[in-house]
């Protein structure tokens, strides 16, 4: 079942995809497992645009799927998770750059997880994160990047958030495919993650959960 899951992701075929993890919750799978076949089957598909076997139509669609298997798990996680915010999440891929899966995984796994997620989408400019920051107050922002072009424009947010005076009210991580602990630190961010997993642990931690 769960490789039929991973599939039909794969295939994008939502209808298919949608009765399968029906079929899954109902019959008692932990709704984790079901996330982590989403996960790998989203990893699949951006390996596969990166080899232009996939395209921007396809990401679209299946970050469309992701949000709809997203709506019908995270009432299934359990009732602190679903009820209890850890926190507010702000994050974004940053301007000159479109890539999402990474984001839409890590959006969907900190959802899943507790957190209040704001998705300002794809390349946002330093403004737009600045001006955001300052209407949601939130306690985490995420910064998200595939090419390593878009290394200077994260760093330029992350400079606007100080220029605004922002800094210190907000911890900021990193993340994408080729995002490590040098770009961390050249940009000015406090943290990142290594997937998707790495970047929910770390935002539990700085909430001390």
């Amino acid at each position: 079942m769960g490789n039929g899951l991973s599939d039909a992701i794969i295939g994008m075929r939502e209808d298919e995809v949608l009765q399968i993890a029906t079929r899954m919750l109902d019959g008692g799978t932990d709704p984790m497992e079901i996330i982590s076949l989403c996960r790998g089957a989203m990893e699949v598909i951006g390996g596969g645009f990166e080899a232009g076997e996939y395209f921007l139509p396809d990401l679209i669609m299946s970050g469309e799927i992701l949000s709809r298997i997203a709506e019908m798990v995270k009432p299934r996680i359990g009732e602190e998770a679903a009820t209890l915010k850890l926190g507010k999440v702000l994050i974004g891929t940053v301007a000159g750059d479109i890539h999402d899966i990474g984001k839409n995984i890590v959006v969907f796994m900190l959802d899943a997880g507790g957190f209040d997620v704001h998705d300002l989408g794809v390349d946002v400019s330093p403004q737009a994160f600045v001006d955001r920051i300052s209407e949601l107050e939130p306690d985490i922002v995420g910064l998200s990047c595939l090419l390593t072009i878009a290394y200077e424009a994260m760093r330029k947010t992350v400079q606007a958030i100080v220029d605004a005076g922002l800094r210190d009210k907000v911890r900021i991580m990193v993340g994408g495919g080729t995002v490590d602990e040098q770009v961390r630190g050249y940009v000015g961010a406090d943290g990142f993650g290594a997937d998707a997993v790495a970047a929910v642990s770390l935002a539990k931690g700085w909430m001390g959960r």
